[in-house]
């Protein structure tokens, strides 16, 4: 990833890069958006005291019968409005680092450099797209709980809305903790991992879209184990219930120890399948995206016919 943000760097305005970098993560949100719900749903499945789903087939075999096909895009709203949030940020964070690096150290960065750099990125990130974080929750969610708990938000919009009225403006940074852990981990694995593989397989595959599928499937399969755990312990306490005053989890530890405890130890990896499905194509999307609105904006706004690759 810390190729594409290079991408055009003397050229295309910073701010577009942030605005290009958003657009690829919304166009690629609404091609990845079922499996996201589908990996919502696996995690809280056990949440109402039963199991509620074996696999993720059987969540899409539910999902088809009892709320039709539309309802796979369910959030999708909050969900675009998380990537022009959450990515944008990320990626705007992500380029300062950069030219700040390639400033004061005349070379691109190292794996080690991209790493921390992809840390302080995504944490950013996920502070900013934490409230359309807490909605997209809620709304994948709200089908599956008893007519009179659902919560029926209209959209992104109404969700924060009555999030604010009924529970306070702090719950929309509920899970922000979590939220910010997973995307430090995710950054962190991700830009080393996706840089690193494309090096080691630039020697078998040509610079290209099968190279691009490849290392991002590797990265995705990695990024997925090491942040799973706490993707896990945001997505049920984001959509937990306050009982009179009292809220269902207290924290991270507490929903980790009480899945091991009651779900199994396999449950911290619930909605995996999906998980990892859905960061590969959101990945490979997002590039294949990004490539072409620069290779657009070279042409149509700068004059030049030229282009670089992401």
């Amino acid at each position: 990833m810390a190729l594409v943000y290079g991408v055009e760097k003397k050229t295309v305005p910073s701010y577009m890069k942030f605005v290009m970098g958003g657009t690829s993560g919304m166009l690629a949100t609404c091609i990845v958006q079922p499996l996201d719900l589908l990996k919502t749903r696996m995690q809280i499945s056990g949440t109402l005291g039963t199991r509620e789903y074996k696999n993720s087939f059987e969540v899409l075999s539910k999902v088809f019968k009892n709320e039709g096909m539309l309802s796979l895009y369910n959030g999708l709203s909050a969900g675009l409005l998380r990537q022009a949030t959450y990515t944008s940020a990320k990626m705007g964070v992500f380029q300062m680092e950069l030219d700040w690096y390639r400033k004061n150290f005349g070379n691109d960065p190292s794996m080690v450099a991209s790493m921390t750099m992809g840390i302080v990125a995504g944490a950013f990130g996920a502070m900013c797209g934490n409230p359309a974080e807490v909605a997209l929750i809620r709304m994948m969610s709200d089908n599956r709980l008893m007519p009179e708990d659902r919560r029926n938000y209209k959209n992104v919009g109404d969700a924060f809305v009555r999030i604010v009225k009924d529970e306070g403006v702090a719950a929309l940074w509920r899970g922000c903790l979590p939220t910010v852990g997973r995307a430090m981990v995710v950054n962190m694995v991700q830009l080393g991992s996706y840089s690193l593989m494309k090096d080691q397989l630039r020697g078998y595959l040509n610079e290209g879209i099968p190279l691009h599928l490849t290392a991002a499937l590797v990265s995705g399969l990695l990024t997925t184990m090491t942040s799973m755990p706490l993707d896990m312990a945001k997505t049920r306490i984001q959509q937990m219930k306050v009982v009179e005053g009292k809220p269902e989890y207290s924290g991270t530890i507490d929903v980790l120890k009480r899945v091991l405890r009651n779900e199994g130890a396999f449950a911290i990896w619930k909605g995996f399948t999906p998980y990892l499905i859905r960061m590969g194509p959101h990945t490979i999307f997002s590039f294949v995206f990004l490539e072409q609105m620069n290779k657009a904006y070279s042409k149509h706004v700068l004059g030049d016919s030229a282009s670089d690759s992401a």
